[in-house]
């Protein structure tokens, strides 16, 4: 797999509301995200303008599944800028 793009956590957050994971809350400079449907999986985005590329190669093995859809996801963001 190729490397993972920097990104803000604006363009992570509406990379996986297309995953079906919406905004619930924001905490400080946290985004708290719900998944739409049952177990409705949380995650929480830092609000930075680039994130570190460890906060999708945690530990979590949903979040690292995702991960690599966000990185197709934003592929094609890029791509439709173009």
């Amino acid at each position: 797999m190729s490397k993972l793009p920097i990104i803000s956590g604006f363009k992570a957050v509406k990379a996986l509301s297309k995953l079906g994971y919406k905004i619930d809350h924001q905490t400080g400079s946290h985004m708290i995200l719900r998944h739409e449907e049952p177990p409705y999986r949380r995650l929480t985005i830092p609000n930075h303008k680039e994130l570190a590329k460890g906060n999708f190669k945690s530990n979590n093995k949903a979040i690292w599944i995702n991960s690599r859809r966000i990185f197709r996801i934003t592929l094609k963001l890029k791509r439709k800028r173009n």
